[in-house]
């Protein structure tokens, strides 16, 4: 693993290292990680995931993902959007989700910004943003995969301008990583030769 080379999984199967450490991860790479993504509800779940997750591992947020959505009523714009001051207390007593406030709060800011955009301007926006597929060759080893690329700087600037919190440089990267705006599936990983059109 330390050359960050693609590696044979429980079944054989090469896959990007990373996602060998836990049977969840495995799930997650293989069924989610890569795969576009499209709804303005659902990009609204992933941008504000990736936010709880900075400073932490993805596998604390994926492994609490079930009580995100239940405590966000699943993401859904307009509801969270209607947050109360009584909803942000229960945010934040909450054992099921990562109780950072400056998070919640921005979780719920983001909804009430997005809630005015028109239905799926959201999906536009973000996609807008997806480089060139054939611009980018398939990373050999996890060295060949960026933390930040200047679409990813470009779509947190046109975020922040719109009123987005908690969207900096590396979570949007994260975020276009997760939802098929780039596919950064190792060249040799079993997942990248089975990714749909996007």
């Amino acid at each position: 693993m330390s050359d960050g080379a693609a590696l044979a999984g429980p079944d054989g199967a090469l896959r990007c290292p990373w996602a060998l450490s836990t049977e969840d991860y495995v799930s997650y790479h293989d069924e989610e990680w890569g795969r576009p993504v499209h709804g303005d509800d659902a990009l609204f779940e992933r941008i504000s995931l990736e936010a709880f997750q900075s400073g932490l591992s993805w596998i604390t947020i994926l492994r609490r993902r079930p009580g995100f959505r239940t405590a966000f009523a699943g993401f859904r714009i307009a509801k969270v959007a209607a947050f109360t001051d009584e909803d942000r207390e229960r945010l934040l007593a909450d054992p099921g989700i990562i109780r950072n406030r400056a998070k919640i709060d921005a979780t719920v800011a983001n909804a009430r910004v997005l809630a005015d955009w028109a239905e799926g301007e959201l999906d536009e926006f973000i996609w807008s943003h997806a480089p060139d597929p054939a611009a980018r060759p398939a990373p050999k080893t996890l060295v060949d995969v960026p933390a930040v690329t200047p679409e990813s700087t470009a779509l947190s600037k046109a975020l922040k301008k719109r009123g987005l919190r908690f969207v900096g440089p590396t979570t949007a990267y994260a975020l276009m990583q997760a939802c098929g705006l780039v596919n950064d599936h190792l060249e040799a990983c079993v997942s990248r030769t089975d990714q749909p059109a996007r």
